[in-house]
């Protein structure tokens, strides 16, 4: 029996992110320590965690995957091979069988001492005999194994196919999961940033519980993984004149950072910016955090480089997700400078 052949499939283990998953707590048994409920925020900064979880398994278990789809080739070589070598057993024993038939190995004992000659001559043809009869025994045998093997390195060709199809269907699974989970928590979030813009007074700071986090020279990107989009200058018709700051396009609910150490001066959520946060930097310059969806800190409060201080969001006058970041010289709009470069000299390029 051949078996069929597979696509090479890249899956990995998912166990670990999901017994990551099962070990969450409620939303219900997550309390901030002044006794308010983090709600929704909390949700989707758990939820990017668990993402971060599958997303490390992905890779691990692609790995994994890849090393397990070797061997399942190396066990259709070796099927095929044992299938070619049974076929070259099978043409013995035929070869044999017709040698035997045209030596006479085929006559009753009888008949051969009939027409044999001499005792001599007689002798002969018994060892003969005695030698094809032991040839044959030995193929059949030979084959025997040979097929018993084949039939146990199919099992486990199959048994390994099986396995990687099963680590398909649970990654696709937790995947899916995962995604709707996070896709209605940022709705939700969203929701809620949309309302305290309406009302124009925030929700107050959510305080989320932050991984440890080691910044190098200081300074860090306001988002950990991004992509670039609106650059400083550039025009259009979403803006009255240039745009004044750098966009990042990320999802909503994905953490905002302190770019460096300094001091919360303004928290606001009215206005076209949304909810946004400024931060005095030191050196006497101010970074903004715009189009949020919730914040973190309150406004007086110091942060460090790289403390969560919001999440992102489309809150204000926003076509779509995405962080507005700007460098201003002052606290007030209209004295921003390209941040790219004021962030390249920090040590930060963007790319």
């Amino acid at each position: 029996m051949r078996l069929p052949w597979r696509h090479p499939l890249l899956v990995p283990v998912v166990l670990c992110a999901l017994a990551v998953l099962a070990a969450r707590p409620t939303d219900a048994a997550e309390k901030r320590r002044d006794g308010v409920d983090p709600g929704i925020s909390a949700q989707v900064a758990r939820l990017y965690e668990d993402a971060a979880v599958a997303t490390q398994q992905y890779e691990k278990g692609r790995q994994e995957a890849e090393a397990q789809r070797v061997q399942a080739q190396r066990l259709e070589a070796l099927l095929d091979r044992e299938r070619r070598d049974i076929a070259v057993l099978h043409e013995d024993l035929g070869r044999i069988a017709r040698t035997q038939y045209r030596d006479g190995g085929g006559l009753p004992l009888t008949a051969q001492i009939i027409l044999a000659g001499s005792p001599e001559e007689l002798m002969r043809g018994q060892q003969v005999f005695s030698q094809a009869n032991l040839a044959v025994n030995n193929s059949i045998e030979k084959s025997r194994r040979a097929e018993e093997r084949l039939a146990k390195d199919e099992a486990k060709a199959v048994a390994a196919w099986q396995s990687l199809e099963k680590r398909k269907t649970e990654l696709a699974a937790l995947k899916t999961d995962i995604e709707q989970k996070l896709e209605e928590a940022r709705r939700q979030l969203q929701g809620q940033a949309d309302a305290s813009v309406a009302a124009g007074a925030c929700r107050g700071a959510v305080r989320l519980d932050q991984p440890p986090t080691q910044v190098v020279g200081g300074w860090v990107a306001p988002v950990e993984t991004y992509a670039l989009s609106a650059g400083f200058g550039s025009g259009g018709s979403r803006w009255a004149n240039r745009h004044t700051g750098q966009d990042f396009a990320v999802p909503i609910g994905t953490p905002v950072r302190a770019v460096g150490a300094g001091r919360v001066v303004k928290v606001s959520c009215g206005g076209p910016f949304g909810i946004e946060i400024v931060i005095e930097q030191a050196g006497g310059y101010y970074t903004q955090y715009a189009h949020l969806a919730a914040v973190a800190v309150d406004q007086g409060e110091r942060v460090v480089p790289g403390q969560w201080i919001g999440q992102s969001g489309t809150s204000g006058n926003s076509t779509g997700p995405h962080l507005h970041f700007e460098v201003r010289v002052t606290p007030e709009l209209g004295s921003a400078v390209d941040p790219v470069p004021w962030l390249a000299a920090r040590g930060v390029p963007l790319g």
